[in-house]
C-alpha cells in the first residue's frame, strides 16, 4: 500500500479509507464485546500514558489502518470503560447499538451540517429529532430547538436567548450591540447550579460571580429565598431552575418557580437546566419530578446522558423561535440564499458534525416505550443500591434517591472520615469491577453512583454493592 501523501488513483485513496475503517471496526468490535468483563477504570498512570503516547511529529506518512491499531495498542491502558454497564461515575450514560451505528455512519458521511445547502439530509434529520424529543418530553410542538455538543452549549444557547429577551426589554440588542455600557442583566440561580451553566453565563458576559444566588435545601432551591432575591430586582431578570441536581437527582419545584416568574412586575425569563432530570418526563410514574417544565422559556439537556447516544450531544429548546434565532443568526454572503433550515442560526457553532443521526437512530430503534422502560429500569437500579446501603452499619445515604443518583458516605473509618471517603472512591475505582465518583455534600466528602446506562442490570448493581463493601 502506498504510504506517501499522494494516492496513485482515487480508487487507491478510498480503498485506504475502507481498510482503515475495517481495522477500526475490528478493534471497536473486540472492545465492545469485552465491555462486560473489562476493568472499568484506566490502568495506566499519567506518566506511563505520557511515555506511551508522546513522540515527535512524524516526518513521513504511515499506513492509516496501522496508525489506528498502533494508537489503540499504546493508549488502551488509559481507556476508561465508560461505555460499559458498570460505569456509575458522574452522569455519563452509554450508547445504544443503534446510536453507535448511526454515529459511525455520520462520521463516514462527514456532512457539514451547519447550513442547509451543504447537508439537506442532516438538517431535516435534526428537525425530526427535535420534534421527537419535544414529544418524548411532553413539551409543546411549537418550540424551537437545536442539537448541541452537550449541557454547556445547551445552557449557553438557552441563556443567550434569555439575554436577548432581557436586552430587548432594556432597550438594546445584546447580540448586536454587546453588553458594554449597558444596564446589567440580573441572573438568579441557586447555590448548587451546575458548573456548565455557570460557564455558559461567563461565556455570555453575564458573569459567574455576580449572580444572585438563592439558598438550596436538600438540593432544591428555597422558594422563599428565590422570591426575596427576585423582589429585590427592579426590572427584567433571568431565573435559572434545575431539573435533576447532580448530587441528589432532586429537581426544583418548577411550577412554583414559574409562578414567581409570572408575578414579577419587571418580567422574567425562566431557564431550566435539565441535563438528565428532564428525562423523568418520559415516564408517567416519574413525570411529577419535572411538573411545570413546559412553562419554562428555555430548557437545556444532555443527550449523551439518558438518551444514551455517544459523547458529546445535547439539545436546547426555546419557546420563542424568533428570539432563539436573533441570538445567533449572522448572515454571510457565501451561505446566502438557503431555502432550508440552517442550524447555525440557532446555536453557537457554525462548523458542526452530523450528531443528529445517532439520536435519530437511537430514538427510532427504542421508541417511546423503550426509553420509558430504560429510564424506569435505571431508577429501579438506583433504588436497589440505595436499599442495600440503608441497613449497612458503616454507610449512610446522604439524600433520599428520587431518580438515578445515589449519594452516600462511609460513617466509620478513623478520625478523618472525609479523607477515608475520598480514599474509598480511589479504592473502588482501582478494584476495576465498577466505577464511582466522589463529591461533596453538606460540607462532607461523599460518593456518588449514577445509574443511566441502557445495559445495566440488577446483577451489575449487586457487583457494585460487593465492590463498595470491599472498597472499605
Amino acid at each position: 500500500m502506498k504510504t506517501d501523501h499522494t494516492p496513485a488513483t482515487d480508487q487507491d485513496a478510498f480503498a485506504a479509507v475502507a481498510d482503515a475503517m475495517d481495522r477500526a471496526h475490528a478493534l471497536a468490535r473486540r472492545y465492545v464485546q469485552t465491555l462486560p468483563e473489562r476493568r472499568v477504570a484506566a490502568q495506566g498512570t499519567p506518566a506511563e500514558l505520557a511515555a506511551a503516547l508522546d513522540e515527535p511529529l512524524p516526518e513521513q506518512a504511515s499506513d492509516p489502518a496501522g496508525v489506528v491499531e498502533e494508537w489503540f495498542r499504546r493508549a488502551e491502558p488509559g481507556i476508561v470503560a465508560s461505555a460499559g454497564p458498570r460505569f456509575f461515575g458522574y452522569v455519563v450514560g452509554g450508547a445504544t447499538p443503534a446510536a453507535v451505528a448511526g454515529d459511525w455512519l455520520a462520521t463516514a458521511l462527514d456532512q457539514c451540517s451547519g447550513f442547509y445547502p451543504a447537508a439537506p439530509a442532516a438538517a431535516e434529520t435534526e428537525l425530526v429529532v427535535v420534534r421527537w424529543l419535544l414529544d418524548l418530553f411532553g413539551l409543546p410542538a411549537s418550540w424551537s430547538g437545536t442539537l448541541t455538543g452537550g449541557a454547556t452549549m445547551s445552557n449557553l444557547t438557552g441563556l443567550a436567548a434569555a439575554r436577548q429577551w432581557v436586552g430587548a426589554r432594556l432597550g438594546f440588542d445584546p447580540a448586536a450591540d454587546g453588553l458594554g455600557g449597558r444596564p446589567p442583566i440580573p441572573v438568579i440561580t441557586n447555590t448548587m447550579t451546575h458548573s456548565s451553566a455557570r460557564k455558559a453565563l461567563s461565556t455570555l458576559g453575564l458573569g459567574r460571580t455576580s449572580l444572585h444566588e438563592a439558598r438550596t435545601i436538600d438540593g432544591r432551591v428555597s422558594l422563599a429565598d428565590l422570591e426575596q432575591k427576585l423582589a429585590a430586582i427592579d426590572g427584567p431578570a433571568i431565573i435559572m431552575a434545575t431539573a435533576g441536581e447532580v448530587n441528589s437527582g432532586h429537581s426544583d419545584d418548577i411550577n412554583a418557580v414559574a409562578d414567581l416568574r409570572d408575578r414579577h412586575p419587571g418580567g422574567a425569563w425562566l431557564h431550566v437546566d435539565g441535563a438528565f432530570g428532564l428525562f423523568a418526563g418520559i415516564s408517567p410514574a416519574l413525570r411529577h419530578h419535572v411538573a411545570g417544565v413546559e412553562r419554562a422559556d428555555s430548557i437545556a439537556s444532555d443527550l449523551h446522558k439518558w438518551l444514551n447516544v455517544p459523547y458529546g450531544a445535547g439539545v436546547a429548546f426555546v419557546r420563542d423561535a424568533a428570539i432563539h434565532k436573533s441570538a445567533f443568526a449572522i448572515p454571510a454572503p457565501y451561505i446566502a440564499n438557503s431555502e432550508g433550515w440552517n442550524s447555525d442560526d440557532y446555536g453557537p457553532e457554525m462548523s458542526r458534525r452530523f450528531r443528529a443521526l445517532a439520536a435519530w437512530c437511537a430514538l427510532k430503534a427504542l421508541g417511546r416505550a423503550g426509553y420509558r422502560e430504560m429510564v424506569e429500569r435505571c431508577v429501579a437500579n438506583a433504588q436497589q443500591f440505595a436499599e442495600w446501603i440503608e441497613p449497612q452499619p458503616d454507610l449512610e445515604l446522604l439524600t433520599a434517591p428520587e431518580l438515578n443518583i445515589v449519594c452516600f458516605r462511609f460513617t466509620q473509618g478513623g478520625d478523618d472520615l472525609d479523607a477515608f471517603n475520598r480514599q474509598a472512591v480511589t479504592a473502588i475505582q482501582r478494584d476495576g469491577r465498577a466505577f464511582v465518583s466522589g463529591t461533596t455534600w453538606g460540607g462532607k466528602a461523599a460518593i456518588r453512583a449514577a445509574f443511566d446506562h441502557w445495559a445495566t442490570t440488577s446483577e451489575d448493581v449487586q457487583i457494585l454493592c460487593d465492590v463498595v463493601r470491599s472498597g472499605r
